[in-house]
């Protein structure tokens, strides 16, 4: 029952835009389906990462440490500035771009996107202090805590898994129609400026 309950939470969760939402959509947008996926499963390693570390007490020792906060804080925020940046000057070189080359293409491959995802997701001190507190709310008494939490963090994966998937999946179905030149430019100044924000934000929010 408690797995049950714990899905749902995991739903509402991935259905509220956040760092992980913007880096998924701008792969997909910039370069299609797969590049999509593998930002997903990039950042569900993250979040599975987490999850153990969680699981067995690591993720304890960042909230504990003001300096390591703050380092990881500093990190992510660059991190997601740069990948704004890098969208911003897509947007203004692809308004340049000749009709011989895709507006805003990247390198294909599903490596950089999934380091991306993973990046992201790691270089986040939020997701792991959240991993620390939302995780165990949901350990029923007297179950084994270590094992208990590894389950609940791989149900967290599969959840997201199938919300990214699915949004990948229609935000492909309608690339057709985002992917004209006038539109894409303006997605790309969309998502540098978003991912900017959530930058900016990381630094000044408050532990």
């Amino acid at each position: 029952m408690y797995l049950l309950a714990f899905a749902g939470a995991c739903v509402l969760i991935a259905m509220v835009p956040g760092v992980s939402t913007a880096i998924i959509l701008r792969q997909t947008l910039r370069a299609g389906r797969g590049s999509g996926l593998a930002a997903t499963l990039g950042n569900e390693t993250g979040i599975l990462l987490w999850g153990l570390a969680a699981a067995f007490g690591l993720s304890a020792l960042l909230v504990a440490s003001q300096l390591a906060y703050d380092v990881m804080r500093i990190v992510g925020a660059v991190v997601l500035v740069a990948m704004g940046a890098q969208s911003l000057w897509q947007a203004r070189k692809g308004s340049r771009q000749s009709e011989g080359a895709p507006e805003g293409a990247v390198v294909p491959g599903w490596r950089a996107p999934y380091l991306a995802g993973v990046g992201t997701c790691l270089a986040n001190p939020k997701a792991a202090v959240f991993a620390m507190s939302f995780l165990p709310q949901f350990v029923p008494a007297g179950q084994n805590v270590p094992l208990t939490l590894v389950t609940l963090a791989v149900v967290w994966v599969l959840v997201d898994l199938l919300w990214y998937g699915l949004l990948v999946w229609t935000v492909a179905k309608a690339k057709a129609w985002l992917g004209s030149p006038g539109v894409r430019r303006r997605l790309e100044q969309i998502s540098g400026v978003v991912l900017i924000g959530l930058g900016v934000r990381l630094v000044v929010e408050a532990r």
